[in-house]
């Protein structure tokens, strides 16, 4: 197998290259630095070993160490992916492992990345180059020192050089690198951004000049420019709608992927906490098997949720078991999910809730099939009896509250606290309230509560 030396990007997830996440979804082994975004580790197998080699203050792995464990796990046949932030070749030390691994006969590709020398000016509104202002580009490392040692860097050169200058892993020295700088003949009044966090929701930018950079209180990881560019302001990652807001979601994971994606494209930070999963029926579906079997039977069958869809239509052998019967979708997301399936809803009532089914359905006489949760409450079912229809109800699925015997761990400790501390939090069901203030023992809910129907 062959040793990948990915590009993680400068922290914004959706920054990862198509090339990076697929092969993240095969990897054997992820090798991955400390500050890389949690939701790509995600992307890797569940079975896969994922190996934290980060550098942070207190404990620090030395890179021969990281490059022996590359040389180990690629000798084993696995696909190893070498997960690092922005761009291995860029101030990554890719180089090193890649001459490690080539020493050792180990095979291994290059996948490159997005680069924060670059993406976090972009998200501050800050274009490296710009016509009449700047037509090119530096990128270096804040280093100070013997600029004629190996790898030091020449200031005055840089000064005289003109352009944009961005540097990388400075904020530390900021003030020796503006007296340098003006020393080297750059003026005092020439604009300088700092960008904190780029690309991610702690991102936050400091605008100044040369001569006032050492002011700067901002702290790493940040990026510098210096040049006439760093006074344009075409800001419009901070301007989204949600910025700097921070919103639970407790929908079971398999499920929060489209909530999740949209209130970070909108600009929030997502404290994902899934206080439920779903389970199969206690009996092991043979209820449902039977009664998927016997579904042309039937006048209506009747969804509550995208679950129950889910459940229930792959036993079908195709929609000719339907026969006959009609098809109710409790909403447009169930509705939505029988598309899936190439199935179309015969009805969605105009308010998406049981009680609105029931009232939107014609009556009976009738036989109806009502999939549904083993926690479903009697609203559906007993009103569509008083209706007059013969309602079978058989269990599709069960809702477990995580910690549960078949449910997903317990979030830790931190992802409580985080979720303590948040703007709002969203609910799609009655069970994740009631998950949400268990795990929480009923403590206090954030200012804003949003419920779907």
């Amino acid at each position: 197998m062959t040793v990948y030396l990915v590009g993680a990007g400068p922290g914004d997830p959706g920054l990862l290259t198509r090339r990076g996440a697929e092969l993240l979804a095969r990897a054997d082994v992820v090798v991955h630095d400390r500050l890389v975004a949690p939701e790509l580790l995600e992307l890797a197998p569940d079975g896969a070993l994922r190996i934290d080699v980060g550098k942070e203050p207190g404990r620090s792995h030395r890179q021969s160490d990281i490059n022996a464990l590359l040389v180990e796990h690629g000798r084993t046949g696995a696909l190893v992916v070498r997960l690092k932030g922005g761009d291995p070749f860029l101030f990554g030390r890719g180089g090193e492992e890649a001459e490690a691994l080539r020493g050792e006969q180990v095979p291994f590709e290059v996948v490159p990345g997005v680069s924060s020398a670059l993406a976090a000016p972009a998200y501050a509104g800050i274009p490296a180059t710009h016509r009449g202002l700047a037509t090119s580009v530096t990128i270096v490392t804040g280093h100070i020192g013997d600029p004629t040692a190996p790898g030091g860097v020449d200031w005055a050169s840089l000064a005289r050089a003109g352009g944009t200058l961005v540097i990388l892993m400075g904020i530390g020295n900021r003030a020796e690198i503006a007296d340098e700088l003006m020393a080297g003949g750059r003026p005092g009044h020439t604009p300088v951004a700092v960008v904190h966090w780029g690309t991610t929701p702690a991102q936050a930018t400091a605008r100044t000049t040369l001569d006032r950079l050492a002011e700067v209180t901002l702290e790493a990881p940040a990026t510098i420019v210096v040049g006439p560019v760093a006074a344009l302001d075409l800001d419009w990652f901070e301007r989204r709608p949600l910025w700097g807001r921070t919103v639970v979601v407790t929908r079971a994971r398999h499920q929060a992927a489209t909530l999740v994606d949209g209130l970070r494209e909108a600009g929030a930070t997502v404290v994902s906490l899934p206080v439920v999963s779903r389970a199969g029926p206690a009996d092991g579906g043979d209820a449902l098997r039977q009664a998927a079997a016997g579904a042309a039977d039937y006048d209506w069958v009747v969804f509550t949720s995208a679950n129950a869809v889910e459940a229930f239509v792959p036993l079908l052998r195709d929609g000719r078991d339907l026969a006959g019967a009609r098809l109710a979708a409790v909403g447009e997301a169930t509705a939505a999910a029988l598309t899936e399936h190439r199935l179309v809803a015969d009805l969605v009532p105009g308010e998406s809730t049981a009680a609105g089914l029931v009232a939107d359905l014609p009556a009976g006489p009738g036989r109806v099939l009502f999939p549904r949760s083993a926690q479903a409450r009697d609203t559906l079912a007993a009103g569509l009896r008083a209706r007059g229809w013969t309602v079978d109800e058989v269990e599709a699925y069960r809702t477990l509250a995580v910690g549960a015997d078949g449910a997903e761990a317990a979030p830790s400790g931190g992802v409580l606290d985080a979720a303590g501390r948040a703007d709002a939090v969203t609910f799609s069901s009655p069970s994740t309230v009631a998950g949400f203030l268990e795990l929480t023992s009923g403590g206090p809910l954030p200012p804003v509560v949003a419920c779907l129907g």
